[in-house]
């Protein structure tokens, strides 16, 4: 996205728009940085991420760069979202495991496993109560 904002930018500026080559960059710079991973609390590995659930209680959330589904999941959950372990399935086999075995065979995100049970797409209200009360 990024490198894609610059080329748009530079063939704006050779035609002579300027403000509009900047503009365009602005866009596909904001929107670069909401499919990447720092949208995103801190990954962990699925091992991490079970163990830490089970000493304290709070929900992990498998996701992947680029779903849209993670994104509207992650901003919908605004400063709750650090309560939970996420987890990154793109970087971890065992977290894309744990997915297909709940999903079905499928890599279905977000996925949110709490305390046993798992829920493929879970309803973004669910989950902010969830982490409420953890």
């Amino acid at each position: 996205m990024a490198a894609c904002g610059v080329l748009v930018a530079v063939a704006q500026l050779a035609d002579g728009l300027p403000a509009v080559g900047a503009a365009e960059l602005l866009i596909f710079l904001a929107l670069a940085l909401l499919l990447s991973p720092w949208a995103f609390p801190r990954s962990v590995d699925a091992a991490g991420a079970q163990r830490a659930s089970a000493a304290d209680g709070r929900p992990i959330v498998y996701w992947r760069p680029g779903c849209r589904y993670c994104l509207q999941l992650r901003f919908s959950l605004g400063r709750l979202a650090r309560r939970a372990h996420w987890v990154d399935i793109w970087h971890d086999p065992a977290g894309a495991a744990a997915v297909r075995a709940v999903a079905g065979g499928n890599e279905t995100v977000p996925t949110v496993v709490l305390g046993g049970q798992a829920v493929v797409n879970p309803e973004r209200a669910w989950l902010r109560e969830q982490l409420r009360s953890s």
